[in-house]
């Protein structure tokens, strides 16, 4: 979400980005931001005009500000998405095709810097052109702003131009998609729930509570069955704790009231699937009583688990034509995969020059098994790094650590080669 400067802040990136390139390809054209009414007055001879000719709100987050979501308490702020149009419109010497030369400019330009990003929006409110962004703060918006053509027929841009009322010159339409506009009243919000305890019934005048569930040491790091994981929350320390995975359970290693460690690895493999998990932590409590459980569970908390790529290897490899070949993969796994778990094979050719990469779906399997065969065909001969994603969860890659190897800080395994 961004403040009231989002749209201008836009617009002033989009004609710093073509300032910057177009004044390189065509000597002495610029980037203007005039009303087409005012094109004959204000215009340069040679380069192009970014006019905002139409606001739309943005249809796949158009209940953003829903009811809703706001008694679920998502948006702090009133908020509207919002998709802007841009008319782009080049001049120049129609005898030496500088309109055409700019518009070529244009297009390749915005091919390349398709998405506005942090960084660029950031310098753009820094420039000294434009004091008034300042406190534009665009930059912080979470969804990017992503710049794309728009088709217009023949007939749309005679009546886009007419409304202009005045001749039409060489242009091209692109969408900036999308602006998400904050309001500036927050909504009335009530005081939250500090507690969450079972009415205060002994011997738990609280039950436990889990926030969030991270690899130890990194709050970015996938998580995998070598991981050791920090259970984050509050009320969890207890003389008997155990960590529920599904149908798993876990003894921890540590046990304080604000966090548990616990390894993954202390399982036998492979007995959990890769994908998302879901996490309890569980009091046992010893109780004769029928009134009461001998158990308090904690909310469920879901993370997801990736796969690890234990063994690799490649047979019936065969020649298909001159330098394409056709395999199968075999790729044995910490985890089990189920039948309609959804897996994509994904092959990064090592080399530093123009390397190819693959992508391989693999059928739903027949039964849950971590060994898995993947056909591969029209494979161009050579080393593949070799990663796996199921259910959207992605194996990692290794990396060289050795300084004083030529591929240091490359990623490096696991590898497979086809001949």
């Amino acid at each position: 979400m961004s403040n009231y400067l989002a749209i201008a802040t836009v617009t002033a990136t989009l004609q710093r980005i073509l300032q910057a390139v177009i004044q390189q390809d065509i000597e002495g054209a610029r980037a203007t931001t005039l009303p087409p009414g005012g094109i004959s007055t204000g215009a340069p001879e040679v380069g192009v005009n970014i006019f905002l000719y139409q606001i739309t709100s943005n249809p796949s987050l158009a209940n953003l500000d829903s009811t809703p979501n706001r008694v679920k308490g998502n948006p702090l702020m009133r908020q509207v998405a919002i998709d802007l149009y841009y008319m782009m419109s080049c001049y120049g010497n129609d005898a030496e095709l500088q309109p055409q030369r700019v518009l070529g400019s244009i297009i390749s330009t915005l091919a390349d810097k398709g998405i506005l990003t942090p960084e660029l929006i950031r310098s753009t409110c820094n420039d000294s052109t434009f004091p008034f962004l300042s406190d534009s703060d665009l930059s912080d918006q979470v969804q990017t702003v992503s710049i794309t053509p728009v088709h217009i027929s023949l007939e749309d841009l005679s009546k886009v131009w007419s409304v202009f009322q005045v001749p039409y010159v060489l242009s091209v339409a692109y969408r900036a998609c999308l602006v998400i506009v904050e309001g500036r009243e927050a909504f009335q919000r009530a005081l939250p729930i500090r507690d969450s305890s079972p009415a205060g019934i002994a011997p738990f005048p609280a039950s436990p509570f889990v926030e969030k569930v991270l690899v130890q040491g990194s709050r970015f790091e996938p998580i995998s069955l070598g991981s050791v994981l920090i259970v984050y929350g509050r009320n969890l320390q207890n003389q008997n704790v155990e960590i529920q995975i599904g149908d798993l359970v876990i003894k921890p290693t540590s046990v304080q009231d604000r966090e548990i460690v616990f390894q993954l690895a202390a399982m036998p493999l492979p007995t959990i699937q890769a994908g998302v998990q879901s996490l309890q932590v569980v009091h046992r409590i010893a109780s004769t009583s029928p009134l009461m459980t001998n158990a308090i569970a904690s909310n469920v908390v879901a993370f997801v688990l990736c796969p690890t790529i234990i063994n690799l290897s490649v047979r019936e490899q065969e020649e298909v034509e001159d330098n394409l070949r056709s395999a199968v993969v075999v790729v044995q796994l910490d985890v089990i995969v189920r039948e309609k778990q959804k897996m994509v094979l994904a092959l990064n050719e090592w080399t530093v020059g123009s390397p190819t990469v693959y992508m391989f779906d693999r059928p739903p399997l027949p039964s849950a098994t971590s060994t898995i065969e993947i056909p591969i065909k029209n494979v161009k001969a050579g080393e593949y790094l070799v990663r796996i994603r199921i259910d959207g969860a992605e194996s990692k890659l290794g990396v060289d650590d050795d300084p004083d190897s030529p591929t240091y800080n490359w990623y490096n395994s696991p590898k497979i080669t086809i001949l």
